[in-house]
């Protein structure tokens, strides 16, 4: 039998036997053999006896206990050791921080990274993410994404100055507003608009610009955190309205100059209403934030960025 079992399968016995711990000479070698049970589940960790994780070019390390490898009934116990040797081991190479991403299916890691400092940095799906500063001073470890993203669409069809908008259901005002919702994780702020207004009222439309961002904090329907809502002119495709019905009440193209003067509005609306106003007067060249790709610094990424335009002169 294999030690670390036996120390398991007589740990009862050899406490009701002799009934006081303390005073047992037989326990304190079923403890001995505990402490190589322990260790014995760390036979089977790929590699050395520490962690191995990914090393940033920040100088922390993230260990995804999900693919190091460790055995899938580890013990708390067992991963605390393991977790102690490897934090001597980081702290000796001169790391600053760790990071620890624990599936919900060894949640009893985190319970043991927690006796070493860890503490809860965030948690998505089926996992959560611990974090440990290590190096001089308070913690200069960045906090988790605090927004929620809005974004709603303009459609303006400058031939006739109306703009599509819709009335919400389920709200305690029926105002008017323009059609959009959150944006999704990885989507673009154009494409989310051009989706959103699509989904609820059927109109196809392509993005032109961003007219506006309005910050909002501790937003109730943002579970207490801040809030972003960006407004984006678009240019529609197609003209025929056929709204959700479980999202919408009503759905119209409606002219810019009765939105910006109507009480059955939001303020933000109205203003928004004015601005496209002053578009189709003096020219989209005057409110439009465009967008570019450029590339980013980090290899084979791009991001968007979003302006007034340059002149031709200006531009490279």
């Amino acid at each position: 039998m294999p030690s670390c079992t036996f120390a398991l399968k007589i740990l009862p016995l050899v406490t009701g036997r002799f009934g006081s711990r303390a005073s047992c000479p037989a326990l304190a070698a079923v403890r001995a053999l505990s402490c190589t049970a322990a260790r014995c589940q760390l036979h089977n960790v790929k590699g050395t006896g520490a962690l191995t994780g990914k090393v940033d070019r920040f100088g922390g390390v993230t260990v995804n206990l999900a693919e190091i490898g460790l055995p899938a009934d580890i013990s708390e116990k067992s991963f605390s050791t393991l977790l102690q040797d490897s934090l001597l081991q980081w702290k000796a190479d001169g790391k600053v921080a760790v990071w620890l991403r624990v599936p919900i299916s060894l949640s009893r890691c985190a319970a043991a990274a927690s006796t070493h400092g860890f503490t809860f940095h965030h948690a998505k799906h089926d996992h959560a993410v611990l974090a440990l500063w290590l190096g001089e001073g308070e913690s200069r470890l960045p906090g988790f994404a605090t927004h929620q993203i809005g974004v709603a669409g303009a459609v303006v069809d400058e031939s006739n100055g109306k703009v599509l908008v819709v009335q919400d259901k389920n709200k305690t005002k029926n105002a008017w507003k323009f059609p959009g919702g959150l944006s999704d994780p990885g989507e673009n702020i154009g494409a989310t608009a051009v989706r959103e207004v699509y989904e609820e009222t059927g109109v196809r439309s392509e993005f032109r610009s961003l007219l506006s961002i309005r910050q909002q904090h501790n937003h109730p329907g943002a579970f207490g955190m801040s809030d972003m809502y960006i407004i984006c002119r678009l240019s529609p495709v197609t003209y025929d309205i056929n709204f959700c019905t479980q999202e919408c009440l009503r759905c119209e193209w409606l002219d810019l100059t009765e939105l910006a003067k109507t009480n059955e509005t939001t303020p933000i609306t109205t203003r928004i209403a004015r601005l496209l106003l002053h578009g189709l007067e003096r020219g989209f060249q005057h409110v439009d934030l465009t967008m570019e790709e450029l590339p980013a610094v980090y290899s084979g990424m791009f991001y968007q960025l979003y302006h007034r335009q340059l002149p031709p002169t200006l531009k490279p």
